[in-house]
């Protein structure tokens, strides 16, 4: 059987086609899954999607009249997927439930150094011979208190690190997490979390309950000179609250991974084009905002356990196996 994978970064495509080499063909495309490139997948029962993949209720519809019947998507995140239109339609499900925790916490911790110690502003000064030091001060991570909203695996991991730097830890979780409790977090309501904390991270999924947990209110609770991070799932973030706060003066640092309104953009080289997203536009003038491409996941480790764990998610549905990767089983 031959399968299709859409919207396969270069540097992924070695790794997929080595870890289905003896199972299956696979036949690697880099467009994205949406309306306009679901014909492409007509007569392949299989198929392979990245987070970015629209999936809603048209894209489905067109699948299964192609004669889709699984689709194996390459993420942990499956809130582009209708569910419940995929299982009337009598099409099997699954994702990639773990893949490498570090390399997303460390991202993140990434994201937040650099905001706090300008690199990016630096690293433009010295390109051009500048090497003046106005505007470059940041702090010490040594002594102040990381708020850690979701505790799973990647909100522990990053835990560690910020236990590592001598911070203090708050955490805010549906569960508390033994691991993070034996660092010294404690658990603490939300405001309280923001009100007090100099570092925040978002480590939770995107469920309707979870978008916007950080809207204007959730904003304006934090402290002005606070660092936030997110590289867990743009909707989490009402990003225009965020440029209103971010335009009068709030917020030491601003460093995102994702964007709500991704789709479309992230994974695509836009460079020539005019961008018609007003709120990105203007997000990404801020000298204290630091906006990535999605890339926290994106490493040799990472990749190569998700695209492992896609290969057996397709084996699984070919041999009438079930895991705990299946979101809707096979008919």
């Amino acid at each position: 059987m031959e399968i299709l994978a859409f919207g396969v970064q270069a540097d992924e495509r070695p790794l997929i086609e080595k870890a289905f080499e003896g199972h299956h063909d696979i036949r690697c495309v880099d467009v994205f899954l949406n309306e306009d490139t679901a014909p492409i997948a007509a007569g392949y029962e299989v198929i392979s999607t990245s987070v970015n993949a629209d999936l809603g209720p048209r894209v489905l519809e067109a699948l299964a009249a192609g004669g889709t019947r699984m689709i194996a998507q390459r993420s942990t995140g499956f809130n582009n997927i209708d569910l419940d239109v995929a299982e009337r339609l009598g099409m099997t499900v699954a994702r990639v439930s773990y893949y490498s925790p570090y390399s997303v916490a460390e991202f993140a911790w990434t994201l937040a150094m650099a905001v706090n110690r300008r690199v990016v502003r630096a690293s433009t000064r010295t390109r051009d011979f500048d090497f003046r030091l106005d505007g470059l001060m940041g702090r010490d991570m040594y002594g102040r208190t990381a708020g850690v909203l979701g505790t799973g695996k990647i909100g522990e991991a990053f835990a560690r690190i910020a236990h590592g730097f001598g911070m203090r830890l708050f955490g805010w979780d549906i569960a508390e997490n033994p691991a993070c409790m034996e660092l010294g977090m404690r658990y603490v309501p939300k405001d309280q979390l923001l009100a007090e904390s100099d570092l925040v991270t978002l480590h939770v999924p995107l469920m309707p309950e979870t978008r916007h947990l950080i809207d204007a209110t959730a904003l304006k609770t934090m402290r002005d000179d606070a660092i936030l991070v997110n590289s867990s799932r743009g909707g989490l973030i009402d990003t225009a609250a965020l440029v209103t706060e971010l335009r009068a003066g709030r917020f030491s640092g601003v460093g995102l991974d994702v964007y709500e309104a991704e789709a479309g953009l992230f994974f695509l080289d836009k460079s020539l084009q005019a961008v018609e997203d007003d709120t990105l536009a203007r997000l990404v003038t801020f000298p204290n905002v630091l906006v990535t491409s999605h890339q926290a996941y994106y490493t040799e480790d990472a990749v190569g356990q998700i695209v492992d764990t896609t290969v057996k998610n397709v084996l699984d549905y070919t041999t009438g196996r079930r895991s705990e990767n299946v979101l809707v089983p096979r008919s």
